[in-house]
């Protein structure tokens, strides 16, 4: 029987309001840490990783602005969305947590390693969305032609209205899993259930078409002048870093993994068979495995995280 998912509550973090859902530890002595999702996920996707990690960390995960269980926000660009996270671990005083960031979540993780770093004592990153020039190997980029029409929210709000939750879900399952059959039944339910709720939120549609439309935009202005670039922050980061990507990712290419391995300086890389887009949902305990595996190796060099004086 698989955990539910796990109960959360509304913060007020200055002038948004996040929801934050816990895992209890299951030992003494964990450590804190913050799981965020990618685009169009929640705080649900890090159920079983959360569970598996229990006896190690003190997990919460967050539903990023406008997604989940969270209200809309003004701006959903990298770097505000990493505003309102650091927000969030400063003001619950959990920090320097063990990141971990899932697609665009591993995009925000990423900015907010590199600027915050008193913030993040490790980072792990699982398919992060990190700029790629080809956006045609993507399954997502038969919706790049939405992002230029104005008001496109509207039109994804009728598109989806066409479906049923259950056809959303199955058509969201093919994209992100390597092996769709393998989704939990039980997993099925409760996405099914999310779904049908977030239809009746009226912001829905415009959170993730403004979201995509900002990551897009940060692939651009990877690849241009200037310190805003993902690359160029990745180079920067110093917190240990596992890297972990599905062969079968058919949103963000696996050839982009050995990339992002080599350009953040301590870092480890991890690919898997028969894994596509999601591998903390798919593989959890191997997932679980290689985090528990750099935290030995870190305990090995006497690691106790970052400098946290600033």
């Amino acid at each position: 029987m698989l955990a539910p998912p796990w109960p959360g509550r509304d913060h007020q973090v200055g002038d948004q309001r996040l929801f934050i859902r816990d895992t209890p530890p299951t030992a003494d002595g964990t450590e804190p840490a913050l799981y965020i999702h990618g685009l169009g996920g929640s705080s649900q996707n890090w159920t079983d990783l959360a569970d598996v990690l229990s006896h190690r960390l003190s997990g919460q995960a967050v539903d990023l602005p406008g997604f989940g269980h969270s209200a809309p926000t003004t701006s959903y660009t990298i770097p505000a969305l990493a505003k309102r996270v650091a927000a969030w671990i400063t003001m619950s005083e959990r920090g320097p947590v063990h990141l971990f960031g899932n697609s665009l979540g591993g995009a925000v993780s990423v900015y907010l390693a590199a600027t915050r770093p008193q913030l993040v004592k490790t980072l792990t990153l699982i398919s992060p969305a990190m700029p790629f020039m080809d956006v045609r190997t993507s399954s997502q980029s038969r919706f790049l032609p939405l992002l230029a029409i104005p008001k496109a929210e509207r039109i994804a709000t009728r598109a989806m209205a066409a479906l049923s939750p259950e056809q959303v879900v199955d058509q969201v399952t093919t994209n992100c899993w390597g092996e769709p059959d393998g989704l939990p039944e039980q997993r099925r339910i409760e996405a099914i259930e999310e779904v049908r709720r977030r239809l009746t939120v009226p912001w829905n549609s415009e959170a993730y078409v403004r979201a995509f439309r900002a990551l897009i935009g940060s692939f651009l202005q990877s690849y241009l002048p200037g310190s805003s670039s993902l690359w160029r922050l990745a180079a920067e980061i110093e917190a240990p870093t596992l890297v972990v990507w599905g062969k079968l990712d058919r949103l963000v290419n696996v050839g982009l993994a050995p990339q992002v391995g080599r350009t953040i300086k301590d870092s480890r890389l991890l690919i898997l068979d028969k894994v596509g887009h999601v591998a903390m949902m798919e593989r959890p305990e191997i997932v679980g495995r290689a985090f528990i595996a750099m935290l030995d190796e870190l305990k090995t060099r006497n690691y106790t995280g970052p400098d946290v004086t600033d």
